[in-house]
């Protein structure tokens, strides 16, 4: 089974423009969006879910099946039903939360955004997300549509992924080189 990394990014791009093309032509690109961002966390917070859109022991059925009732009772828009049914259709399931992110970026770029990634040991505040922002948008120069992850084994700092850079000043990081410069010393 193939997993969230290489070989995914070309075949979640490709998905995740359809489905923006589809959605612009239908009016409903924030829709989308908001359908993919409530989808996105149920992944991060369901372990259940997560297991179900990677598993490959479950059949295309089930997986179609499966998605269609969780669209529904989810709420989601009729072109996002039917989109994850077609990507269970396919047995693209497993690539959902790169679709998702692939997705995100398409549209920050149409709308002239720079996307930004920031993972943390624990969630930010309105106040610390917009300082953030702010930060971002003078050292970019640019509008930044930032992402939040929490992921307290970070133990504390941030990393903040910004296209193909990425600044990572979290403690874990630090502990980790100074770990490697203290076997140097002895």
């Amino acid at each position: 089974m193939a997993s969230d990394g290489a070989g995914v990014g070309g075949l979640a791009v490709r998905y995740a423009s359809a489905l923006y093309d589809l959605a612009d032509d239908s009016g409903a690109i924030d829709n989308v969006a908001s359908d993919l961002a409530a989808l996105d966390v149920l992944v991060d917070e369901s372990a259940d879910f997560a297991r179900f859109i990677k598993s490959p022991v479950l059949s295309r059925e089930d997986q179609t099946k499966g998605v269609a009732a969780i669209a529904a009772k989810a709420g989601l828009s009729d072109i996002m039903a039917k989109f994850l049914g077609l990507v269970a259709g396919n047995r693209r399931l497993f690539a959902l939360k790169s679709m998702i992110r692939a997705y995100q970026g398409i549209l920050a770029a149409r709308r002239g955004l720079v996307s930004a990634e920031v993972t943390s040991a624990s969630a930010l505040s309105d106040g610390q997300s917009q300082s953030l922002a702010d930060a971002l948008k003078a050292a970019v120069g640019k509008s930044v549509a930032v992402t939040t992850k929490v992921d307290p084994s970070i133990l504390g700092g941030l990393i903040v992924r910004v296209g193909s850079r990425m600044v990572d000043s979290s403690l874990k990081s630090k502990l980790q080189r100074l770990k490697l410069s203290m076997k140097g010393v002895g």
